[in-house]
């Protein structure tokens, strides 16, 4: 059943008031214990929960086959089914025991589980936005169009689309082990930057720039298709972006 605007908001706003109060249970439990953003930032992951009260693997946006050549059928299903899957599955489960560890006051157990929730929170916060970041290579997304304010900052701030190209391209090649390249906008200088996040760190809760293009560097990414030759993938990933999309 849908819920209407205002079902939502008082679905999210009870979530908020019950983590809210959990915690004020733990402040006043292991107050001497436990450091004050420790206190908001369970709060907020345990009131960003959907409704329904677990994360989903979300729909891909087009077939799996869709982005062929550049990226094969195989390696897509394998990719959002397997990978993107288990990061839900295991955040899903790092905000059961949170939740649970918030409930009890223990604070140990609310410090131990903030890696494991930061790893998998952040490879499905990566991959749902990665999805959406790619188009099959012959559609008209993946033009950056003229006129657009998107065109425009890249026009001003690397001189074109082939120099961020040129500049991207080593961020993600110089990526050590497993990591993101990203194309992030700055809110506060109003300019595009290229940054580079290991493992599955989110880029905007890391750096605080606004993710609009990330390229996957993990080798599940690409083996199948270009065993472990990262160059071939980044330059072909560039054939595939959503502009729209960014």
């Amino acid at each position: 059943t849908t819920l209407s605007p205002q079902q939502q908001t008082m679905t999210a706003t009870s979530k908020l008031v019950n983590a809210a109060s959990k915690l004020r249970t733990v402040a006043h439990l292991r107050s001497s214990t436990i450091p004050s953003d420790l206190i908001k930032s369970s709060a907020a992951l345990l009131s960003s929960v959907p409704t329904g009260g677990k994360h989903a693997l979300p729909d891909l946006p087009y077939d799996y086959g869709a982005l062929e050549p550049k990226v094969s059928a195989e390696t897509m299903t394998l990719h959002h089914t397997k990978h993107h899957n288990t990061y839900v599955t295991n955040l899903n489960v790092g905000m059961e025991k949170l939740d649970a560890a918030v409930s009890a006051g223990d604070a140990s157990a609310i410090i131990a589980l903030q890696g494991a929730i930061k790893f998998n929170g952040g490879g499905h916060v990566n991959h749902t936005l990665f999805w959406e970041n790619m188009c099959p290579p012959d559609s008209s997304q993946a033009e950056l169009k003229e006129g657009t304010q998107l065109m425009d900052l890249v026009n001003s701030n690397f001189g074109g689309l082939s120099n961020l190209r040129d500049e991207m391209t080593p961020a993600a090649l110089g990526v050590q082990g497993s990591g993101w390249a990203w194309l992030g906008y700055n809110k506060k200088t109003g300019r595009l930057e290229i940054a580079t996040c290991p493992n599955q760190d989110p880029l905007e809760a890391t750096t605080g720039l606004v993710p609009l293009v990330g390229i996957d560097v993990w080798e599940h990414a690409y083996y199948v298709d270009y065993r472990n030759v990262r160059p071939d993938y980044v330059n072909a990933f560039f054939d595939i972006i959503n502009w729209d999309v960014a």
